[in-house]
């Protein structure tokens, strides 16, 4: 039995201009609102009486190369009191950046800094958007569509998949020679 997602009272909480009702993949409410308004809607999201989305439950990015408009940011929110769940969308082209909403919801700030670093979009007024997965002097950004890949290896299909009694037993012993206090 398939539940289904009610639509929560959009219009009445947010301008007209201000988003866009689209048909999701699944049953989960989906709206894309202009990158410039995000911030703003969210925080209508979050504080009108009748929406409460209190938690962001997830900040995340599509890059849809060499398709345009090239990249979707996409929020997951979630109203705990109201049992809502709603998908929002910003979807921007060759202008890789869009207000920050980690001033609204806290939690967005570590998932923000994420995209940031594996997709290369920017979110403006971020209080710390620094590398979080890759290392500080890493080049570029792993998740987008056109990153060269780095390392190329050929295929060893004679190799065994599988370590013998031995190997595994000389791995253990260098594992625990490699451990603190050991």
């Amino acid at each position: 039995m398939s539940t289904k997602f009610a639509m929560p009272p959009l219009a009445d909480a947010l301008p007209a201009d201000a988003f866009q009702v689209v048909e999701g993949r699944d049953e989960i409410p989906t709206i894309v609102v202009p990158a410039a308004q995000i911030a703003d809607v969210c925080r209508i999201l979050r504080d009108h009486p009748a929406l409460q989305f209190d938690v962001c439950l997830d900040v995340t990015a599509a890059d849809h190369f060499p398709r345009g408009p090239r990249f979707h940011i996409v929020y997951h929110l979630v109203s705990l009191s109201r049992t809502f769940t709603l998908r929002v969308k910003v979807i921007i082209g060759d202008n890789i950046q869009v207000p920050t909403i980690s001033v609204v919801w806290a939690s967005a700030n570590w998932q923000e800094r994420e995209v940031w670093d594996l997709f290369g979009i920017v979110f403006a007024g971020h209080p710390n958007l620094t590398r979080l997965l890759t290392p500080e002097d890493w080049e570029g950004h792993p998740l987008r569509k056109d990153y060269p890949t780095q390392v190329k290896l050929p295929v060893r299909t004679y190799e065994p998949l599988q370590l013998t009694e031995e190997e595994f037993a000389a791995n253990m012993e260098a594992d625990k020679r490699h451990r603190p206090g050991s």
